[in-house]
């Protein structure tokens, strides 16, 4: 595993760079944020994370270890492989990232060019407990109610994913009641 690459930036793209080590370019894809910060012919120190497919072997590099971890956490959302993760550290910051998790927020991630509202929602479950809030954060929990709703839908065949997704999905001025909210999480599916 290659954990971390430092050498001089010999090229950079629109999402790569190329990095000299020893005589050898490494290509190394970063955000745009990176790709601006860097300048042709001066060091550069990135933490990496090494990808080996079966057609293909890349190397993704990092400004710092937060942003390679929220990459490493978002590669284990099904449906987001490592061109979908840089894109949403591309796009949004890494506060907004929190702030979007935290507060449950899928929004914030659908924006993001080549994610959907079904990817998006999958993103904010899978990502729940793997970012802690920071002292003063908060962010709203699911009610005993939404749990009841949640199990309902489970129970008529649906995933978790797509009941949380269906509750989160909720007005926030729906009734606090489990009739209520099965009544128009049921109706959310037939959308």
């Amino acid at each position: 595993m290659i954990n971390s690459i430092s050498g001089i930036v010999s090229q950079k793209s629109d999402n790569a760079i190329t990095i000299e080590v020893s005589g050898l370019g490494i290509e190394v894809f970063v955000t745009h944020d990176t790709v601006s910060e860097l300048t042709v012919g001066h060091t550069a120190f990135l933490h990496t994370h090494f990808i080996v497919r079966e057609d293909s072997m890349a190397l993704y590099g990092f400004k710092n270890l937060e942003e390679k971890t929220m990459f490493i956490h978002f590669l284990g959302v099904g449906g987001v492989g490592p061109k979908s993760a840089m894109s949403i550290l591309s796009t949004l910051s890494m506060d907004n990232i929190r702030r979007a998790i935290l507060s449950e927020e899928p929004d914030f991630f659908s924006k993001v060019p080549g994610i959907g509202k079904k990817t998006a929602q999958k993103i904010l479950i899978h990502m729940q407990g793997k970012v802690p809030a920071m002292p003063g954060e908060s962010y709203q929990k699911t009610s005993d109610v939404d749990d009841s709703v949640i199990d309902a839908l489970i129970n008529l065949g649906y995933s978790v994913v797509e009941a949380q997704a269906a509750v989160q999905a909720l007005p926030k001025d729906t009734p606090d009641t489990i009739e209520e909210k099965l009544r128009l999480t049921l109706q959310y599916f037939d959308h």
